[in-house]
């Protein structure tokens, strides 16, 4: 008598072996092809894994040096600027801030504010000697700087970062068409700093002051800030081109000999007709008593 299952090997009634035969079969038959898929799969995922971990790596450099080097330099950049500021600070503190205020906005019947001056009205008042001012009169009078050219450049360093206003150019500030710049400076300066740039008289005990000892940067910074009763010339009235025409023909003035003897101030028909008057009709008065004298 057979012991054998009969449902554990019978065909079902598609043709397929069915029990324990067919499980085992399909088991042992299926496991090299499993193995085999499980295996590439583990290769893509460490392949995913590994360029995964070389684009996070990536990033996290770029981050990091976009993140730490910059700020660095940043931080000594504002260090360094904020230095100058504070050094400028101690100085208008000690030297300014009477006239000017604590704030830069100035103090009635004693100095003007100093918002959107700029470090150009800074360098033109301070290299020239005009501030600090010695006393209240029509005229700041040129004379030697207190503070040296660092110390100046704080100055300028404060005012500029609390106050804003016209910067100092930069480059060569006679490169410019020497006619044109005296074609411009005789239409805009001539009539208050004579054709020469010799200076000259103006109303209620004011004067232009002469140019023969001004530099091409104060030349430069007086056109930008407009200093006591000089006009301001911005860039829509002069451009910085023709800024530097007219310091060009200013300064080769005083390069040029006198062709026609003594320059007599080169103040024009004013020095020329006291000449006139003095040696001239001095001579002619002289000459007619002595002819007198001789009758």
């Amino acid at each position: 008598m057979s012991t054998t299952n009969p449902t554990s090997d019978a065909p079902n009634a598609e043709g397929r072996t069915t029990g324990l035969r067919a499980r085992f079969g399909r088991r042992a038959t299926g496991a090299p092809a499993s193995a085999a898929r499980l295996r590439r799969r583990s290769k893509q995922r460490r392949r995913l894994a590994n360029v995964a971990g070389l684009m996070a790596a990536l990033v996290l450099t770029g981050v990091g040096y976009s993140a730490l080097a910059p700020a660095n330099a940043a931080d000594d950049a504002v260090a360094g600027q904020s230095s100058a500021e504070a050094a400028g600070q101690a100085l208008y503190e000690r030297s300014c801030i009477s006239c000017h205020g604590s704030n830069l906005q100035g103090v009635s019947d004693r100095g003007p504010s100093l918002i959107g001056v700029g470090e150009a009205s800074v360098y033109f008042q301070v290299h020239t000697g005009r501030m600090p001012l010695v006393r209240q009169e029509a005229d700041a009078a040129r004379k030697p700087p207190v503070f040296d050219d660092a110390q100046i450049e704080q100055l300028m360093a404060y005012i500029q970062a609390n106050g804003g206003g016209p910067t100092l150019p930069s480059g060569d500030l006679r490169d410019g068409d020497l006619a044109e710049g005296g074609e411009l400076f005789r239409l805009n300066c001539a009539s208050c700093h004579n054709f020469v740039g010799e200076g000259g008289a103006l109303s209620s005990g004011k004067a232009a002051p002469s140019l023969a000892d001004a530099n091409d940067l104060e030349i430069y910074a007086a056109m930008l800030s407009g200093p006591e009763n000089m006009p301001v010339f911005g860039d829509n009235q002069l451009t910085p081109e023709q800024k530097r025409s007219i310091i060009d023909y200013v300064q080769t003035l005083k390069e040029q000999a006198d062709p026609g003897g003594a320059g007599i101030g080169r103040a024009g028909p004013v020095s020329e007709g006291l000449v006139i008057w003095v040696v001239g009709i001095g001579a002619l008065l002289f000459g007619i008593f002595w002819m007198g004298t001789k009758a």
